[in-house]
């Protein structure tokens, strides 16, 4: 997270959602002036060099390039926030979104304040109470 902080001083951006994973993250990320790729080529390399001092290893650590789409359309902004949110219920590391910490979920549904996260944008798309509607938005398909 701290990382990401760093990222967004040198090149702004507003972060609408994130889920880190064990093995790659997800960011929801709406630029100011800076292509994607910069962003991600400070994130990756920045954290590469962490984990390889902390490992004591070299060479690269993510095995491809980054991956990014245009949101075009509000209903494909949602459908990527409630994607990103569901990911660590999907790979069945927990039950429900709230139960992962490393995710910007609670902020959207809870008081809790992340000043990383920005959920004005998407929020706005949700009739009040705003956070109670986006909670039944994601929902858990299967127990729905």
């Amino acid at each position: 997270m701290q990382l990401l902080e760093e990222a967004r001083h040198c090149f702004p951006f507003h972060l609408h959602a994130y889920c880190l994973m064990t093995n790659h993250i997800h960011l929801q990320v709406e630029t100011i002036q800076h292509h994607p790729k910069d962003i991600m080529k400070m994130l990756n390399s920045r954290y590469a060099m962490y984990f390889n001092k902390r490992h004591t290893l070299v060479g690269h650590v993510f095995q491809g390039r980054y991956r990014s789409k245009i949101i075009d359309s509000t209903d494909y902004l949602l459908e990527v926030s409630r994607y990103i949110h569901l990911n660590p219920v999907e790979a069945k590391m927990v039950k429900a979104p709230e139960e992962y910490r490393w995710s910007s979920y609670t902020t959207y549904i809870s008081e809790s304040i992340n000043p990383l996260v920005s959920t004005t944008k998407i929020l706005s798309h949700f009739p009040e109470p705003q956070k109670e509607n986006y909670r039944k938005f994601v929902g858990i398909p299967w127990l729905d």
